[in-house]
């Protein structure tokens, strides 16, 4: 098989070849050996099944297979010549043309492969930043939330009607044309007034009942409530009121509080206190400055900065994406549209090509620069932030991985978090010092 390729850049090239009917015949031959080797035939032994039979019932396979194989070899003839190693090509390769004809198949392939990158002076595209203060007051407001926090619940002794911040103690139970449905029952249930923990309308009708009082509450499930049989429905709770309670929150944090703040120091005191929680609200305060500020420019100052070839068959990947997830915020109108027009869905889909284009830019400026400043991040590690992620979300980690796994997006978690950390340690380079 005579095979021409073309570099056309650096990241992409085109193979052309001529695959002749007797080319295919020979490979249609080869399969069928290896066929009748291990396929059973009523009538026949094993490994003596004749090509005629094997033909005739698995023709149209055996020469789909054939073309495959001929196809695999311009590919890697292709492949060779390029001396680009198997390992640099991306995607998947793009069939240009493949016209078969009475003697032969016309073929041209589309290749891809890492581009040739080179990022000096990336370090002038982090934005300069000033490190964020962290004033008295909101020390004093973070030491009165933490109190407010693990600080106990007493019952109040007035007989003054329950108001938002308290807790009340009840007994309820709901109703649904008066017939009670399984879930609307609990007893002496704590619950935060104005903590919108309940359905809409609850909380704020138990604003005023007294110890010891009882009132019916109407509400209405909402429309996209979890259970069917209740969503949208009116319903009426039936509740009593055995406590109220409130926060005894002391003005400032003694020894006992002191201890609970900070359970691993020795000598807990307030000054200790106070510098953990600077130091803390200052952390929050610099991974707040990193991810929406500094990192939107810095991505928008090296995407620009840096020019290369991309590969062909990303950008084209990367815009189905784009195009596929666009389905999420368009009419029905419009989808049908796309459906009798194909001219219009190709229109929206080569609207995306630049941010198709600037996402895989990106995606090689990170990866290279993950390599120049030693940034991994291990299988074991992504298998760990999948399984934190599903213990947050309450769902059985090992099968919140499988879908990820199903869906083919573990890379895309690797990708993020290689992202995440390499920005991480480009701006405390830059945060050195100062």
């Amino acid at each position: 098989m005579e095979v021409k390729v073309v570099k056309v850049n650096s990241a992409n090239a085109s193979a052309t070849a001529v695959i002749s009917n007797e080319t295919i015949k020979q490979k249609e031959n080869e399969i069928l050996k290896t066929l009748a080797k291990d396929v059973r035939i009523d009538g026949f032994r094993k490994g003596k099944v004749p090509p005629s039979i094997l033909k005739a019932r698995y023709g149209d396979k055996v020469k789909t297979d054939a073309e495959q194989e001929a196809v695999k070899e311009l590919y890697d003839i292709a492949v060779k010549e390029l001396g680009i190693g198997e390992d640099n090509v991306v995607g998947e390769p793009i069939f240009s043309k493949f016209e078969k004809k009475e003697d032969k198949i016309d073929v041209e392939l589309k290749i891809s492969f890492k581009p040739e990158i080179k990022l000096d002076g990336y370090e002038e595209c982090i934005p300069k930043f000033e490190i964020p203060q962290v004033a008295e007051d909101e020390i004093a407001q973070r030491v009165s939330n933490l109190l407010k926090t693990i600080a106990p619940l007493k019952t109040i002794e007035s007989k003054r009607g329950l108001k938002k911040g308290d807790f009340a103690v009840i007994d309820f139970e709901g109703f649904i044309d008066d017939i009670a449905f399984e879930g609307g029952k609990a007893e002496n249930h704590t619950l935060e007034i104005g903590s919108k923990s309940f359905i809409d309308g609850f909380e704020d009708g138990l604003v005023g009942l007294k110890a010891g009082g009882q009132r019916d509450i109407k509400v209405t499930f909402p429309e996209n409530y979890g259970s069917k049989d209740l969503a949208g429905k009116e319903a009426v709770f039936k509740v009593k009121l055995h406590e109220i309670k409130e926060k005894d929150i002391p003005k400032e944090a003694n020894e006992e509080f002191l201890k609970k703040l900070l359970p691993n120091e020795e000598k807990p005191t307030k000054e200790l206190l106070g510098e953990k929680i600077k130091e803390q609200i200052k952390s929050e305060k610099i991974s707040k400055l990193y991810h929406e500020e500094l990192k939107p420019k810095f991505v928008e100052a090296i995407v620009g900065k840096f020019s290369f070839d991309l590969p062909d068959s990303i950008v084209e990947q990367e815009m189905d994406i784009h195009f596929r997830n666009s389905f999420a915020s368009i009419s029905k109108e419009d989808l049908e549209e796309y459906k009798k027009d194909p001219q219009k869905a190709q229109d929206k889909r080569e609207s995306f090509r630049k941010n198709a284009e600037d996402s895989v830019r990106l995606t090689f400026i990170v990866n290279e620069l993950a390599i120049l400043n030693n940034i991994n991040v291990t299988d074991q590690e992504v298998t760990q932030t999948i399984y934190y992620e599903a213990l947050q979300y309450r769902q059985e980690p090992k099968a919140h991985f499988e879908n990820y796994k199903k869906q083919g997006v573990l890379p895309a978690v690797k990708m993020a978090m290689i992202e995440d950390r390499l920005f991480q340690t480009l701006f405390d380079k830059a945060n050195e010092g100062k």
